[in-house]
């Protein structure tokens, strides 16, 4: 079959790589707009782009895909499908009904389950045991559109977000193929998902990424995971924003306040959560590269007397 193929990040690379050596014929690769990155504000290509060169493959970088001039550039590669992994564009019904049989898109969640743009990181932070990827028959809603094939791929409890989506890019690469090649067979049976048992995967912002030190010390440990090793999780400490990107808990019962912190060694930071006390083992302080908290102790005191991690300045036990 002949395929159209978009996407931006690494996470589509697999699949793109797969489906050029498959008996596929990848006739156009669209992906996003080169980007300034760093200081000097140079343009950076998509890893999508990158791998694209790499492999000879015709590339396409519209700005923004709905546009009549780019739905007439897709239109006369004649596409069978269109492959979707991670572009960042929303499709218009257009581009949804060109190829004849339409786009299949590779969602890192078992749908109906968690919709949206970060269903990797919210898996991990609702503290779910199993995710996977779903291919998708493409409808004009949010990740609505009938299922075809699922793979499933279990959550260690102390898996950061970074794993689980080096472990799901590969599986999703090899799902697609097995969807395509049913496709072309016409073995798949397209179920609709049902929307009671849906979920939604929102994008992060500073709020959602905060630290709560009232919650219980595994959902903390779950969102620093989940949030590992991108956008991290995050408190303030004199009003300036600490990212933490490894941890790990422990169940305890004592009366300081959540927050506190208890004391900072080579183990780490430890600090009060509601029921226990979440062991901060990575951190990055403002303006300070990312390090372990033993490396950073070593040339640093981290305060343990005087204040608490992101919380009012509290007593240190609740009965003071």
């Amino acid at each position: 079959m002949n395929i159209i193929f978009m996407g931006t990040p690494g996470f589509a690379v697999p699949t793109l790589e797969k489906l050029h050596e498959s008996s596929h014929n990848v006739v156009l690769v669209v992906t996003q707009p080169d980007k300034p990155s760093g200081r000097g504000k140079k343009l950076k290509s998509s890893e999508v782009k990158e791998i694209a060169e790499r492999l000879s493959l015709k590339i396409f970088q519209p700005d923004k895909i709905k546009r009549q001039e780019n739905i007439d550039v897709l239109k006369s590669y004649n596409p069978d499908v269109i492959v979707v992994v991670a572009y960042g564009q929303i499709l218009s019904k257009d581009v949804l009904t060109l190829p004849k049989y339409g786009c299949i898109n590779v969602h890192a969640s078992l749908l109906p389950k968690l919709r949206g743009a970060a269903p990797l990181n919210w898996a991990i932070i609702n503290g779910d045991t199993k995710t996977g990827i779903t291919t998708m028959q493409m409808d004009t809603g949010l990740d609505t559109g009938d299922m075809l094939l699922k793979t499933e791929v279990i959550i260690d409890e102390n898996m950061n977000v970074g794993e689980l989506h080096d472990i799901l890019m590969h599986k999703g690469a090899k799902l697609l193929i097995e969807t395509l090649n049913k496709l072309e067979k016409g073995e798949l049976s397209p179920q609709k998902q049902d929307d009671s048992l849906s979920s939604y995967a929102p994008m992060f912002n500073n709020e959602n990424r905060k630290i709560n030190w009232s919650l219980p010390a595994k959902n903390i440990h779950n969102l620093i995971r989940g949030l590992s090793p991108w956008p991290a999780a995050y408190f303030t400490m004199d009003e300036k924003p600490v990212k933490v990107y490894s941890s790990s808990y422990i169940n305890d019962n004592s009366d300081y306040e959540p927050g506190y912190v208890i004391k900072a060694d080579n183990e780490g930071i430890f600090v009060k959560a509601k029921d226990g006390i979440v062991i901060l083992k990575e951190i990055q302080m403002p303006g300070k590269k990312k390090m372990s908290v033993e490396a950073y102790l070593r040339g640093n005191n981290f305060p343990n007397d005087k204040g608490t991690a992101g919380c009012a300045k509290t007593r240190r036990k609740k009965h003071q």
